[in-house]
């Protein structure tokens, strides 16, 4: 059973540009597809990225593409979503998950994923 432990987030002013980091345990990282999710108040949560588990493919969805970027380093066990050109509507609880299905297939649908970090909180001041 892995573990996901987010950091990064806070109060971070529009425009800014933190990096989301989530560390992984055990040794099956490297072989997970790895995603970040978001859930802003009062709506459900909702797909931002994912990323195969060589790094050499990723998914973004629509609303974060050209803003946001992720990436792995797998010896550290660790994915990164660097986050730039906030906006308030980013304001969300940051989740990252695994999948142990490939990219292609695992996607965007939660369902898909089986294992969940407790999430950070980004809120977004204008």
């Amino acid at each position: 059973q892995a573990q996901l432990v987010e950091s990064g987030g806070g109060l971070v002013q529009a425009g800014g540009s933190p990096r989301l980091s989530c560390v992984v345990s055990g040794r099956a990282f490297s072989s997970y597809t790895m995603g970040w999710f978001r859930q802003a108040p009062g709506r459900e949560r909702e797909f931002v990225v994912a990323i195969s588990w060589d790094g050499g493919n990723t998914f973004y969805t629509d609303s974060v593409k050209g803003r946001f970027t992720i990436s792995r380093d797998n010896a550290k066990n660790s994915v990164y979503l660097q986050v730039n050109s906030l906006k308030p509507e980013d304001t969300a609880v940051y989740y990252c998950a695994a999948s142990t299905y490939r990219l292609a297939f695992a996607n965007g649908h939660g369902s898909n994923y089986h294992y969940w970090g407790q999430g950070t909180q980004v809120t977004v001041s204008s």
